[in-house]
């Protein structure tokens, strides 16, 4: 394949040979050191082959002596296609300024690739580096990584380190996220752990202060955990940091009422499509207004880069289609109404407990009142229930 590449740029010729003794054209091209190739019979006296044009001239000087007749069958390469244009000055400019263009424009940076973020958006850094000069055309050999990567982890403080590699017409940014510390307890705070919410404690950790509940007791909201007063025998009571962890089983009760009539969707099969070409930061529409006023539709917009050769360009197309849609009540059973409970509850109890600790079983119960359907999630969880609570002293009251 990379033979045949290098052929057609060099540019190469089809010839029909035609003789009595068509081993003499072979031995020829032997002697001659003359290469060929796709060579094919036509006849037992006819065959066609390929070769370069330098030897294609070599060739036909030294068969003058031969009883052969040498056709030309076909031109083929770059050179013989190029000299199509010869008479075509405007064309010929055309594509040299447009290789020219290619060339030249691999020197600037048209499209980013960001890795390594997880909590930053990308859009963040994005921003950040065109703040500090490395954006949509940017000349990359003129970056300096180290003036760079100071500037931006001063906008973005979330970010420990910053890379920007180019490569060609694409820039490789590579992050790394700030690992949060940890949040410090103050132990000379005076405190108490009360209760989050009610619950059957399951295990207590004191770290600090006087603990006031055992395993297996149960415990309402507001209820001290641990104690941050402490009695001694010497100096009366002294008041202190009430630390730890309670774990507790916890109940949970949630109510939602779903109505046997959803308005849905219908689509109506009017649609509008609008084409956008978007070069670096600018944008140029195909169609004259976008704004669409008292309808229902869905805009999807779909993003298409342009490339030539594998090189990215700095365009790229822009698709934008509405679909109109009109709602309507539609009817559901029960069993798809207490399906889409059952998933909202379920969602708000997650929310509610996994800050905390874990859900252990969970229980549904259904009820119809009227038009609409009560659906209850009862659950039970196993979570950590203690909160700190401040002590006020005498001179902090005064």
């Amino acid at each position: 394949m990379l033979r045949g590449m290098i052929n057609r740029l060099r540019g190469q010729v089809r010839i029909r040979a035609e003789c009595a003794f068509p081993e003499r054209v072979l031995n020829l091209c032997g002697a001659q050191d003359l290469a060929f190739w796709d060579l094919q019979w036509e006849s037992p006296t006819a065959f066609t082959f390929r070769l370069s044009r330098k030897d294609w001239k070599t060739l036909r000087q030294a068969g003058r002596n031969l009883d052969c007749e040498f056709d030309l069958v076909g031109l083929e390469g770059a050179p013989y296609f190029l000299l199509r244009f010869r008479h075509r000055q405007a064309l010929l400019i055309g594509l040299m300024a447009c290789a020219l263009g290619l060339f030249l424009g691999s020197f600037f940076i048209w499209d980013f690739q960001v890795e390594g973020n997880e909590t930053v958006p990308t859009e963040r850094i994005l921003r950040a580096l065109e703040k500090n000069g490395v954006g949509l055309g940017t000349f990359g050999l003129s970056l300096n990584g180290e003036d760079i990567r100071n500037h931006v982890l001063l906008d973005v403080p979330e970010l420990v380190w910053i890379g920007v590699n180019v490569s060609g017409c694409r820039a490789s940014v590579q992050v790394r996220e700030r690992t949060p510390p940890p949040v410090m307890i103050d132990r000379r705070e005076p405190c108490n752990l009360v209760a989050r919410r009610a619950g059957l404690v399951k295990r207590v950790q004191t770290i600090g202060g006087v603990s006031c509940v055992v395993p297996g007791v149960a415990v309402t909201e507001g209820q001290i955990l641990i104690s941050g007063v402490e009695d001694t025998d010497t100096v009366g009571a002294r008041v202190l940091a009430g630390m730890g962890k309670v774990e507790a089983r916890t109940w949970y009760s949630l109510t939602a009422a779903m109505p046997l009539t959803n308005m849905e969707k219908r689509y109506t099969g009017r649609e509008k499509t609008g084409v956008s070409l978007i070069f670096g930061t600018r944008r140029i529409k195909f169609f004259s207004n976008s704004s669409i006023e008292g309808a229902e539709y869905d805009k999807i917009t779909s993003r298409y880069p342009l490339s030539l050769l594998g090189v990215p360009l700095p365009v790229t197309a822009a698709v934008e289609k509405w679909r109109f849609y009109e709602t309507v009540p539609a009817p559901r059973t029960a069993a798809q109404a207490e399906k889409a409970a059952e998933t909202f509850l379920t969602a708000q109890l997650h929310e509610m407990v996994d800050p905390y600790g874990e859900v252990k079983s969970t229980l549904c119960s259904v009820r119809q009142k009227g038009d609409a359907l009560l659906v209850t999630l009862s659950a039970e969880c196993l979570e950590e229930i203690g909160e700190t609570a401040p002590i006020y002293t005498e001179e902090e009251t005064g």
